[in-house]
């Protein structure tokens, strides 16, 4: 039990002497992450965080209701968010004008956030991660 203690205490979970453990949110965030990678089940992750599934399977529910935010997924690989283009209605097309760098906007419903341009990809693929997450 210590080696798993010592896991648990490494990730800073703080463990008691009477066996309670408080979980921060960053802890719960990683376990129900791991619970997303393809061919892991959420027993063997509640058994690696000595947990009942039950109690991972809460947190997941969480994480769905954008109570627990993950973390963002570390890829080598571009990540692409979906893109939906829509047609203005306009009465007249407005004449060109030059216009300074636009900036990034995401939509999600009534939630608009602009980031600048350099924004990193990354950034972005984490905002909308928590607004996917977060229903509006």
């Amino acid at each position: 039990m210590f080696a798993k203690s010592s896991f648990l205490t490494a990730l800073g979970v703080e463990v008691f002497a009477s066996g309670q453990r408080r979980w921060p949110d960053h802890v719960k965030a990683q376990a129900v992450a791991e619970t997303l990678e393809l061919g892991v089940t959420v027993s063997g992750v509640a058994a690696r965080y000595e947990i009942m599934p039950s109690q991972l399977t809460a947190w997941r529910r969480l994480a769905k209701d954008g109570k627990l935010v993950l973390p963002a997924v570390e890829t080598d690989e571009p990540v692409f968010a979906p893109l939906i283009v829509r047609d203005e209605t306009t009465t007249a097309p407005e004449p060109e004008r030059p216009r300074a760098e636009a900036p990034v906007r995401v939509v999600r419903g009534s939630v608009i956030i602009e980031l600048a341009q350099d924004a990193p990809a990354a950034r972005i693929a984490e905002i909308v991660h928590a607004l996917e997450a977060h229903p509006c």
